[in-house]
């Protein structure tokens, strides 16, 4: 395991990140308890220290599972945690991005996680309702408070996050450092605008369903990976359900057909094309159940795949940029907007 400086901060997490959301039942699936220390341990022996949760998974049994397990060395881990999702459905403040919202839901976390701080606090999704200023004061006074060390962003548009950060560096608060969005060989559409956005503010980001909803595993093809161990039991993830088109299972077969080449299993390869990409410090976040798939996601930090392999994989899971970048890029448009001096232009923010 290696270790990656976290956007604009000195802050040092793993180059994977374990998810907790599968910590618990109680949604009817998930790990049991004791099943959810032993992913935690094998994380922790492979040099994991980079630990994601939130105040909503598993009704909070997530979050006292994580404390437990943490608590011997706190000071170790890198400890994540999110505010936002709604944990009274008939209370109109009982989620979103408000101070009211963030307070109650971080005073909760801090005692279901035995903790007097949070390492990296995310806001969990955009409310389109709380002004950009209140959030970002908030959290800069949480900051201040020493409750949390920094700050990050998860399922925001990429002008929100723009916005938020330049507030922040105008008046001196916390900026985000982390944003944590979707992003896998099936879901490239951050590719338009969050990430090239995240690399030009240096914020860290964090991919979750690097297996796109568990469909790249390829066990749900036609000639499914006849390699991958059978104890691994990966199962289509609630959103993953929406992901059964033609265009993904096609995607699915080129991933099962390149591991086949080179004797590993499909999530191994789904997981190093998200971890090898040139877009800035991307770490992606396993979300296994069982021991067996955290394992088979580990062995993925035993090899690399070579550009020519994750060329394949671009072109079998290409999407349009969308305007304005098709537009952009087209001769005429450049040639008006260059001249005839582009080719000789080094342009080192490319």
């Amino acid at each position: 395991m290696r270790y990656k400086l976290f956007g604009n901060s000195g802050l040092r997490v793993s180059e994977l990140c374990l998810g907790a959301m599968t910590f618990g039942e109680e949604w009817g699936w998930g790990a049991s308890k004791d099943e959810s220390r032993r992913l935690f341990e094998a994380f922790a022996e492979a040099g994991g220290n980079f630990i994601d949760t939130a105040n909503h998974y598993t009704d909070g049994a997530s979050e006292r599972y994580v404390g437990e397990f943490i608590a011997a060395e706190r000071e170790r881990f890198v400890l994540a945690t999110k505010y936002t999702l709604n944990s009274r459905p008939d209370d109109p403040n009982g989620g979103g991005n408000h101070r009211k919202s963030m307070m109650q839901a971080l005073n909760a976390s801090l005692k279901r996680l035995n903790t007097d701080y949070i390492d990296l606090y995310w806001l969990h999704a955009w409310d389109f309702m709380t002004p950009v200023d209140e959030v970002m004061r908030a959290f800069d006074d949480l900051v201040r408070a020493g409750k949390v060390l920094y700050i990050g962003i998860s399922d925001a548009p990429a002008w929100i996050v723009s916005r938020a950060n330049t507030l922040a560096e105008l008046r001196g608060w916390s900026p985000f450092v982390g944003l944590q969005i979707q992003y896998s060989l099936i879901e490239r559409t951050p590719e338009r605008d969050l990430l090239p956005m995240a690399r030009a503010l240096d914020i860290a980001v964090t991919a979750w369903g690097p297996l796109g909803g568990g469909l790249l595993t390829g066990k749900y093809n036609p000639d499914a990976d006849k390699n991958a161990s059978a104890d691994a039991r990966y199962t289509v993830s609630p959103w993953g359900q929406d992901l059964m088109g033609k265009r993904n299972l096609d995607i699915a077969a080129a991933v099962v057909e390149l591991a086949a080449e080179i004797d590993r299993a499909p999530s191994q390869v789904a997981i190093n094309w998200v971890r090898q990409q040139r877009r800035g410090v991307i770490v992606p976040i396993l979300g296994a159940r069982t021991l067996a798939q955290l394992q088979d996601n580990l062995a993925s930090l035993d090899f690399k795949l070579s550009d020519e392999q994750l060329q394949r994989l671009d072109a079998a899971s290409a999407i349009s940029p969308g305007f304005p970048h098709d537009f952009l890029m087209r001769e005429g448009v450049r040639q008006v907007i260059y001249g005839n001096t582009l080719p000789a232009i080094d342009n080192h923010r490319v």
